[in-house]
């Protein structure tokens, strides 16, 4: 478990995950409602980009697609998904090949998600701080200690 006892403490696990990085991740961001998956998602798009750019919430679209200089992020909330075969119609399988995707409400997805996957669950301890637990899978394995800070 890694604890997050600030917004900054947030952020900064959010500018070492951007760091790590690479087409055909997959990071899976779980938690209860309110938890701070949007804003870790928001942080790690905006540290990979290098600047405080736009980053709006994909609760309504589902999926935003964001094109930085170095890699393609995709970004999925799966919270209005009624069922777990609505997510092939995303068509996330065909970005995975240039993109790295980050998955909030990963559940909803059935088992359409990779397995070799990083997750990340949030779990709140009080008004400001969380606690982060790291779950990853063979292509993050060696990658997980960089993760820790």
């Amino acid at each position: 478990m890694l604890p997050l006892p600030s917004l900054a403490a947030t952020h900064a696990l959010a500018a070492r995950l951007a760091a790590a990085l690479r087409p055909g991740d997959v990071v899976a961001l779980e938690g209860d409602l309110g938890v701070g998956k949007s804003e870790l998602a928001r942080a790690v798009i905006r540290a990979r980009a290098g600047a405080d750019i736009e980053v709006p919430s994909p609760t309504f679209t589902i999926v935003q697609s964001y094109d930085l200089p170095d890699l393609a992020i995709v970004h999925a909330d799966l919270y209005r998904l009624t069922c777990s075969d609505e997510l092939p119609e995303l068509g996330l399988d065909e970005v995975l090949e240039r993109a790295a995707l980050l998955v909030e409400w990963p559940e909803r997805a059935g088992g359409h998600l990779p397995a070799d996957r990083l997750t990340v669950r949030l779990r709140l301890l009080d008004a400001e701080a969380r606690e982060a637990t790291l779950t990853a899978g063979p292509a993050w394995r060696q990658r997980l200690a960089s993760l820790a800070g």
